[in-house]
């Protein structure tokens, strides 16, 4: 099979400060984002109906992850004390990766985008679970 890699995007509104940053910069006051972040899936291999994984399917892995940031202070969320938007998408890659699980090995999240803005994203992946195919 050639190198190929599905992607969905999905959305959430969360409140969040960046406590590291000095004093006088505008993230370290509490603020928002309208997040938006493109999850990437890869295989080796099809499944018998042609797919990498049915987008349905992977809805069921993402959203109840989102569920439990939407709406809510990210700071307050168990592994995102300082939730700049790499460590968000590290926190989602290693989230979404852990309840693939269920899917065997088959099927892995390589990378994930995460936007903060429409202008300003953060790039997570995986280099070992990364394919040719971007």
């Amino acid at each position: 099979m050639k190198p190929t890699m599905i992607s969905r995007r999905y959305h959430f509104e969360s409140g969040h400060f960046l406590p590291f940053v000095p004093e006088g910069h505008r993230c370290k006051r509490q603020h928002g984002h309208n997040y938006e972040i493109e999850v990437y899936v890869t295989s080796d291999e099809l499944d018998e109906q042609g797919f990498i994984l049915d987008f349905g399917l992977l809805d069921l892995v993402v959203q109840p992850i989102i569920a439990t940031i939407d709406h809510h202070n990210l700071n307050d969320i168990e592994g995102l004390s300082n939730p700049t938007a790499e460590l968000i998408g590290a926190w989602l890659l290693d989230k979404i990766n852990e309840r693939l699980n269920v899917y065997g090995n088959r099927v892995r999240v390589p990378m994930i985008r995460v936007y903060e803005t429409k202008d300003c994203c953060a790039v997570v992946s995986i280099p070992e679970f990364a394919t040719t195919a971007v």
